[in-house]
């Protein structure tokens, strides 16, 4: 399903690569069209196949979803390894929490979940490196996550910033993968279904219950929309946001 950016094409369209019927982009997908790119979107949970080449797309995002890196369906292989694709050619991707465990899957690394059974599910502090702050001026102090597992660093990768119980929560690999553990792209919305419908997460380890969630939108979701627009022009269009 291809969505046209409202002013026009202006580059060619972003591959969105969803995991559910009735997933959405967010404010991925929002911020993407109102810089020019059209979304065109994919759901191989669903059957759907992703191109064979990117020479028709100026890259590519991998969204979350409630499945495993490590699970054994076929979409789930397909995906990890159709990451040669965008790697190869050398095409901007950025990976989100499932998508970020994806990339590390494929460059090697272990996506697990911790021995303590330690989950991050609502707000949790975030910390740049100093790799990271070479490349953005600002980053939010605090994200949102909704995961169970975590991923080690890819040999050969930056690590970007780090948290807590999950110490890999940003990474670069080469010029133009990138991994994101938490999410940015949620909208009020969005945030307010997934509160409903994971409800019975809220019992496991380091997980915080739901009106945490929304309450600490209110205090830390602004600092996360801003960094959010700034850091998709850094993968997509290689604009810094240098730290003075």
């Amino acid at each position: 399903m291809m969505i046209e950016a409202p002013k026009g094409r202006k580059h060619h369209p972003i591959l969105i690569v969803l995991h559910g019927e009735r997933s959405s982009p967010g404010r991925v997908g929002q911020m993407l069209l109102d810089k020019g790119y059209d979304l065109d979107i994919r759901r191989p949970v669903l059957g759907e196949r992703l191109p064979t080449t990117m020479e028709g797309h100026a890259g590519a995002v991998i969204f979350g979803g409630p499945m495993s890196a490590n699970d054994p369906d076929d979409f789930v292989k397909a995906e990890i390894n159709w990451l040669d694709v965008p790697l190869k050619e050398n095409r901007p991707f950025l990976g989100i929490c499932l998508g970020a465990q994806m990339l590390a899957r494929h460059l090697g690394a272990k996506v697990r979940a911790r021995d303590d059974g330690k989950t991050e599910i609502g707000w949790y502090p975030l910390q740049p490196t100093e790799k990271g702050r070479l490349l953005m001026r600002r980053w939010p102090q605090m994200v949102y996550h909704f995961h169970r597992e975590g991923f080690d660093l890819p040999r050969g990768a930056d690590l970007l910033a780090t948290g807590e119980t999950y110490p890999n929560q940003a990474y670069r690999y080469g010029a133009n993968a990138w991994g994101l553990q938490f999410h940015a792209e949620l909208t009020r919305a969005m945030m307010q279904r997934w509160v409903v419908h994971g409800e019975h997460r809220f019992c496991m380890p380091n997980a915080q219950q739901g009106r945490e969630h929304l309450e600490g939108r209110m205090i830390f979701d602004p600092a996360l929309k801003a960094w959010l627009s700034e850091f998709l022009d850094l993968v997509f269009e290689g604009k810094q946001a240098m730290a003075a």
